[in-house]
Parts: structure tokens; sequence; C-alpha cells
């Protein structure tokens, strides 16, 4: 099948130096010269005529008058700038500076949460053990972290709870069971 439609003429091969034979395709035929119209002339009503350069609207009203600029005296001397105090040390406890955050407190926490990813029964009572600890620190020396403290504290006992809990079950279920299943009757 040709992708050539019907009654269409086909080109014909090129010659050797590229070219064409002179009747590949015909002629295309003339354009016809587009049509000459000038645009609407506009309404002589619908605008008003372009105001004139310098002219002002009278219904503006004249400037007002201004008097001359008030006399400013001459400005006063400024002295030299006064002396500042050097800059604080780095880490010196100075303005700006915000308070420690108690290291113990942040240990409570992550074992408190280590408890129930890693190890379930000795996190909660290191977390329960240093948020204890943690928090008499933090009421004698006023450093940041009572939140962490108590976090870690509350997260290391509910860990613990939950964790004597799945050992009584686990007995619970673990005892009956071997008891049962280890002794055959002849």
């Amino acid at each position: 099948m040709s992708d050539n439609t019907s009654g269409a003429p086909t080109p014909e091969p090129a010659d050797q130096d590229g070219s064409t034979s002179p009747s590949a395709y015909p002629p295309p035929a003339a354009y016809p010269p587009p049509a000459a119209s000038a645009p609407p002339a506009p309404d002589a009503g619908a605008y008003p005529p372009p105001a004139q350069p310098g002219a002002t609207d009278p219904s503006y009203g004249a400037a007002p008058a201004y008097g001359a600029p008030p006399a400013y005296g001459t400005p006063p001397a400024y002295g030299t700038a006064p002396a500042y105090g050097s800059a604080p040390a780095y880490g010196s406890a100075g303005y700006g500076t915000a308070n420690k955050t108690n290291t113990l407190a942040i240990v409570s926490l992550i074992a408190s949460i280590a408890s129930f990813v890693i190890v379930p029964f000795i996190g909660s009572i290191v977390g329960v053990i240093t948020g204890h600890m943690a928090l008499g620190q933090i009421k004698r020396t006023g450093e940041e972290g009572r939140g962490l403290a108590l976090a870690g504290t509350i997260i290391g006992w509910v860990g613990l709870g939950l964790s004597i809990l799945g050992l009584i079950l686990f007995f619970a279920v673990l005892i009956p069971l071997f008891a049962t299943v280890g002794y055959t009757y002849s």
C-alpha cells in the first residue's frame, strides 16, 4: 500500500547533481493581491481633543503660593564616638546565652525511648533512675531540661510496667502449656 494519494503527482528521483527534472511539480498558481482597506474613521464626538502641552485645566485653580523655606541654623558639632567595651569572650555567660540543658535529662529520655526499641527492661530502669536524678539536679541548679526529665521518667515507668506485665502474661501462658504437654499416660 502506498502513502501517496490518488491523483497527486509523484516526484521524480533527483539526478546525480541533486537537481530534479523540470516536470517534477507544476508551478503554483498566482495568489490574488490582498484587498487594501483603510481603518474606519473614529466618530468626531466620541473623544475630546488632546490637551496642548503646557496648558493647565482652569477647573484646577491657581497653584498655591509658598513662602521661602525656613532658615535652619548650622548643624551642631558632634564629638567623638563613645568608647565601647570589648566583646564578651566565647562561651561566657553574658547577655543572650541560653541556659545549659541537663545531661541526665537527655540520657533519661533516650534510655526510656530505647527501652521500647532495643533493650526493654534495662532501658526502662536506666530511664527512671536518671530521670529522678535529673529532676533533683534541675531543682538545685536551675538548669533547663525539666520537660525532658519528666518525659524520660514517665516513659521509663510505663515501659517498666509493660515489661513486668509482659513477663507475667508470658509465664501465665507458658507454665500451663508445659504442664499439660510433658505428661503421657501409659
